[in-house]
C-alpha cells in the first residue's frame, strides 16, 4: 500500500508538471510572437488647444527639465520640430509669446495599469512604480509537489519571455500671450505647511497676469519582448519631442 501510494503521488506530480510545462511554454510563445515589435505610445491627460497665431507671433520660450533618474534628452528635437513649424525660439521670456515648460519625473520599467494610473492623475499628480507579484495557491501534498514543478517551470519561462514595458511621465505647462484686448485674472489658493503643527492659507484674487496658462501630463510607453532600456529610450524621447511640437 506505501508503494503503491508513493507511485500514485509521483504520477500525480508528474501529470501537474506535464500541464504546467504546456500552459507556460504555450504562454511564453505566445507572447513572444504578439509582442515581438515595438510597440509605442503617447497620450495626454488634457487636451490643449492653442489660438492660431500670425506668423511674425510665433515666437516661443522652451524649457525643458529632468528630474528623473535616467539621462534624457528631448530638448533639441522638440526646439527643431518647434522650428520646421515655423516657430522663432527665443532664450528671453520677456519676448516670447508662449512658453513650454515640461518637468520628465519618472523613466523606467512599469506596466499597463500604473502608466494608466499616472496618466489619469493628470498634471502634478501622484507618480507610483510598478509593481509586480507572483503567487501559488495549492492544497494537499500532491497539489504541491506537481505546484512546485510547475512554478520552477514557470520562473524559467517567465526569465526567457518577459513582456517589458518602459514608461515616461512629463508634466508640461505652456502659456501663451492674451489676445487683443483679453484681460486674464487668476486666483489662486495655497495651503502651506510650517513644520507638523502649522499651517499657512495664502489666498490670490483678481491678480492681473500676462499669460493664459494650459497643464497636462503626457505619458508614453514602450512594449516589446525582453525590450532593454537602450532600445526604449530613443524611441521614447522621439514620441514625447512630437507630441509637444504637435500642440503648437
Amino acid at each position: 500500500m506505501e508503494f503503491k501510494t508513493v507511485a500514485k503521488s509521483l504520477l500525480m506530480a508528474g501529470m501537474l508538471s506535464m500541464v504546467a510545462i504546456q500552459f507556460t511554454g504555450c504562454g511564453a510563445a505566445h507572447t513572444a510572437i504578439k509582442k515581438r515589435n515595438l510597440d509605442v505610445q503617447t497620450k495626454m491627460s488634457e487636451t490643449i488647444f492653442l489660438e492660431p497665431t500670425e506668423p511674425e507671433n510665433r515666437t516661443i520660450f522652451v524649457d525643458v527639465r529632468n528630474t528623473s533618474d535616467k539621462d534624457i534628452q528631448v530638448k533639441d528635437s522638440i526646439i527643431n520640430s518647434l522650428k520646421t513649424r515655423g516657430y522663432t525660439i527665443t532664450t528671453s521670456p520677456q519676448k516670447a509669446n508662449f512658453m513650454l515648460q515640461a518637468n520628465i519625473l519618472q523613466v523606467g520599467k512599469s506596466d499597463l495599469r500604473s502608466a494608466q494610473s499616472a496618466l489619469e492623475g493628470g498634471f502634478g499628480g501622484a507618480v507610483l512604480g510598478a509593481a509586480a507579484g507572483y503567487g501559488m495557491h495549492s492544497s494537499g501534498s500532491n497539489m504541491a509537489v506537481g505546484g512546485l514543478i510547475g512554478a520552477a517551470v514557470g520562473v524559467v519561462a517567465d526569465a526567457l519571455v518577459d513582456d517589458t514595458y518602459y514608461s515616461m511621465i512629463t508634466d508640461v505647462q505652456i502659456r501663451e500671450r492674451p489676445l487683443a484686448g483679453e484681460v486674464v485674472t487668476q486666483t489662486q489658493a495655497a495651503n502651506i505647511k510650517q513644520g507638523s503643527s502649522t499651517n499657512v492659507n495664502q489666498n490670490i484674487n483678481g491678480a492681473k497676469i500676462e499669460w493664459k496658462t494650459y497643464r497636462t501630463r503626457v505619458v508614453s510607453t514602450a512594449n516589446k519582448v525582453n525590450l532593454d532600456f537602450e532600445e526604449a529610450q530613443p524611441v521614447l524621447q522621439d514620441a514625447l519631442g512630437k507630441s509637444l511640437s504637435g500642440l503648437f
